[in-house]
């Protein structure tokens, strides 16, 4: 009977190779927490029985993208700008659009205010590495006093 290496980190007659990371992760996860090293140990024997061929984070992504599926997190997420809705009074409502409208083009105002702050800190530095370049360059071309 043969078995061979597969690229997707199937190792001989479907196991799972271990990658250093993970081997390194359930020894400290024995040392520091017992239950923790034996969760990775359970996932990696669990990872070679159903052949699943990406790691723990991808595992975890697709878990995640299930769960905002099923509770509808994402569905909230994208409809969090029109919250908070109707408080049935039309008026309110009006004025608090314009309230949040307002508060909105502050924080724009703000943040381009900090993106030309960051831009004008960024200047300085560039111009005071450019003068300790032009200096250094400047000494290392000068000749050699003679010493005497």
């Amino acid at each position: 009977m043969s078995c061979h290496t597969h690229a997707q980190g199937e190792g001989r007659c479907g196991r799972m190779n271990w990658k250093p990371m993970e081997v390194v992760a359930m020894v400290i996860g024995f040392i520091w927490w017992a239950p923790l090293g034996l969760a990775i140990l359970v996932w990696k024997i669990w990872q070679a029985k159903s052949r699943y061929k990406g790691d723990f984070g991808d595992f975890a992504q697709e878990k995640w993208g299930e769960f905002e599926q099923r509770s509808g997190l994402r569905g909230m997420a994208r409809n969090f700008k029109d919250w908070p809705g109707s408080s049935g009074n039309a008026a309110f409502d009006e004025w608090r659009k314009a309230e949040l409208e307002r508060l909105a083009e502050e924080r724009r105002k703000i943040f381009e205010a900090e993106k030309a702050f960051e831009d004008y800190l960024e200047a300085l530095r560039k111009a005071k590495d450019r003068e300790d370049f032009e200096k250094f360059m400047a000494s290392r071309n000068k000749p050699e006093q003679p010493q005497g």
